[in-house]
């Protein structure tokens, strides 16, 4: 047989213990969700091109799942239009894509449903998206996106409260060592306004936040292509070095920066206002970082990131407050904020750091070893009872060697066995093996229930 991979790249198939530990992280977010207040939502995993397209920032759009138009569409298109650029075609020939993220559905939902909607409306969303992007640890091209956004309001109390759902998701997951990153896209659009320069905001957030990646030199050869003076570029990279404390953001920024500019002291009003108010944290360390920018088009004030210090994965967790977001559908609800979990990330710290709780390896609590036809029959009156107490167990399908049974009971995890020979059809007992210490135990159907129940 050919040793092809018939399976893509950054599109993993799941193994039953890779499940059941994405299903124990999706546990604690959705109890802590819930405590706090947000209403489960989906939305579709297909869009409307027109709804992604261009509400992320030119390097994200190319990274959007565009689907062709149904039927032998090419064969009508003119050959001149195949040969043109990628946005002149694709804008053709695909009128679909599959979602990029949860925030812009959202607001696409938000917008069509707003007059059934109870503001300010808080919602949680656990599901798939797709990024066309280059596979690598901690990045796939289909993963798992877990949100929570407050819409309909701008109060402080919004981020307050979602840097609180961080800190209780990481605390109950049992992760130490977890950066909060924040900075202000207030502060870094006041300091782009001191650049007398033709470049976007759009596009100094965007290589901004790639110093991470490319290094701070990156930043500065990207400032220099576009003009910017050396004055200002030597003011941010004076900037970029040193270390912030929230505490001491005004009196920094009034050192640094002696004009006047509201959109810094917005900014830093707005970033103390929220954390002068957060109280006491259970494991989340806060840090203020300049050159977090976002890079998305939709964020309007405080930005956060979320990192472990011990594990080299990079973020696994972002979001920050939106003011316009559903604008873009034509519709002015009024401001937001919202976070996000990188699941499968999450998923690579637990493992690296060996928190998953052993239970999760468990595969069955018990099998019944096959030693023929009768016993067999007298195993499945025991294992249906068992059943009835929600205890999971099954019979072991063939008559075979119990060598063999008990190797295959090893490699499941499962934690007894039950035998049922010829002794006990005499005795009406069965022998019940712990698979972890060796322990025996012969016992009946009442004690078999309160030996699970006193465990």
């Amino acid at each position: 047989m050919s040793n092809k991979s018939f399976s893509l790249s950054g599109m993993p198939d799941l193994s039953s213990i890779e499940v059941k530990k994405r299903e124990y992280v999706l546990n604690v977010m959705k109890k802590i969700f819930e405590k706090y207040g947000f209403q489960p939502l989906e939305t579709p995993a297909i869009e409307k091109r027109e709804v992604l397209i261009g509400n992320y920032g030119s390097d994200a759009d190319k990274l959007v799942y565009q689907l062709l138009k149904s039927g032998d569409f090419l064969s009508k298109v003119d050959s001149q239009l195949l040969n043109s650029d990628y946005n002149t075609l694709s804008s053709v020939i695909s009128d679909k894509a599959l979602r990029y993220d949860l925030t812009i559905p959202f607001a696409r939902y938000i917008s069509k449903n707003q007059s059934s909607i109870n503001f300010p409306y808080k919602r949680y969303q656990m599901q798939k998206v797709w990024r066309a992007d280059r596979p690598q640890k901690g990045r796939l091209r289909e993963f798992t996106q877990c949100d929570a956004d407050i819409i309909g309001s701008d109060s402080h109390w919004l981020e307050i409260d979602l840097i609180k759902v961080y800190d209780e998701v990481f605390f109950d997951l049992g992760l130490e060592n977890v950066i909060l990153k924040i900075n202000n896209r207030k502060i870094l659009e006041g300091l782009f306004k001191i650049f007398s320069s033709d470049l976007k905001f759009t596009e100094f957030c965007i290589a901004l936040d790639k110093i991470e990646k490319k290094g701070k030199n990156y930043f500065i050869d990207f400032l220099k292509k576009n003009k910017v003076s050396k004055k200002n570029i030597l003011l941010f990279e004076l900037l970029l070095k040193q270390s912030i404390s929230i505490n001491d953001l005004d009196s920094f920024f009034s050192k640094k920066i002696k004009s006047k500019n509201d959109f810094i002291d917005q900014g830093v009003s707005d970033t103390i206002a929220v954390f002068s108010r957060l109280g006491n944290l259970k494991c989340l360390k806060i840090e203020f970082d300049l050159s977090l920018a976002r890079g998305l088009n939709y964020y309007t004030g405080l930005i956060f990131e979320v990192l472990n210090s011990k594990v080299s994965i990079g973020s696994i967790g972002g979001g920050g407050r939106y003011d316009n977001l559903t604008s873009i559908f034509g519709k002015n609800i009024g401001s937001g904020a919202g976070i996000s979990f990188g699941l499968e990330r999450i998923i690579i710290c637990l493992n690296e750091l060996n928190l998953f709780p052993k239970f999760l390896y468990d595969s069955l609590d018990v099998l019944f070893v096959n030693l023929g036809d009768k016993e067999a029959i007298l195993s499945q009156n025991y294992i249906d009872k068992l059943r009835s107490f929600n205890y999971s167990c099954e019979l072991y399908p063939d008559n075979i060697k119990l060598k063999k049974q008990l190797s295959y009971a090893n490699k499941r995890n499962v934690r007894y066995i039950a035998i049922i020979g010829e002794d006990e059809l005499k005795s009406n007992k069965i022998t019940l093996k712990n698979m972890s210490n060796g322990d025996q135990h012969k016992l009946n159907f009442n004690d078999l229930i309160n030996f699970f129940k006193n465990e």
